[in-house]
């Protein structure tokens, strides 16, 4: 099976349950929407969700959100800065920098933010000769290449309008899944009228959100409160 898990901002415990309760195996395929990093001040481990990513190696795909891209940019204007000057930059505004600052040694760090950077900014899937598009934020056509923020923020770099206009009628051929923006406010997958497109964040890294799952194969969704 193909599993898609939206935002997991922090919350290993949510993550690790999440994967005990899809009973994920050798034989299933992960994808994950980006933001893996960042809030959750209650239980914030964004230790346990990097390494939990590292032990599923090539069952999980990684797709980058904003949040992680501010991580990895950030500890690169860092780690590039002098030490002496450090103190003038302006403080990571969440929790994972220092958190992270904390256990891993400066090449970790490093290493860390270079392969965030890696991550793909869209995929396509296609199974049951279904062709999902898997953005964070907003998908383009697979022959359309757009700006990074197209793909990180939605409709702050698009425009509410035209991000309606996603929502509303998705790419013609394809299923978007994305993550980013709990639409509804509810803890819940939001899906449009016409079921192509998606959407994964359910409220995972506050206090009463979810973590949300999609399968491809069958749209069953799985939360974990």
């Amino acid at each position: 099976m193909n599993y898609v898990i939206g935002d997991i901002h922090n919350d290993n415990r949510r993550f690790s349950r999440m994967l005990e309760k899809i009973n994920f195996s050798e034989e299933d395929q992960l994808f994950l929407l980006g933001d893996l990093f960042d809030r959750n001040l209650n239980e914030p481990d964004p230790l346990g969700v990097y390494f939990n990513v590292l032990k599923l190696g090539n069952k999980c795909t990684v797709i980058r959100g904003n949040h992680d891209t501010w991580l990895a940019k950030y500890i690169m204007n860092y780690f590039h800065t002098p030490e002496k000057k450090r103190k003038r930059l302006a403080p990571y505004p969440y929790n994972s920098f220092t958190i992270f600052l904390e256990h891993l040694t400066k090449v970790d760090m490093i290493r860390m933010a270079e392969e965030i950077m890696e991550w793909p900014l869209q995929i396509c899937v296609e199974t049951d000769g279904i062709k999902y598009l898997l953005a964070h934020a907003c998908t383009s056509m697979p022959d359309r290449r757009m700006q990074e923020d197209y793909y990180l923020m939605g409709s702050y770099f698009t425009g509410d309008e035209w991000y309606e206009s996603f929502l509303t009628d998705g790419k013609s051929g394809y299923v978007s899944v994305c993550g980013h923006a709990n639409i509804m406010g509810d803890g819940k997958i939001w899906k449009n009228k016409i079921k192509n497109v998606y959407m994964c964040d359910c409220g995972c890294g506050f206090r009463d959100g979810r973590l949300g799952c999609l399968c491809l194969e069958t749209r069953e969704e799985i939360y974990i409160p």
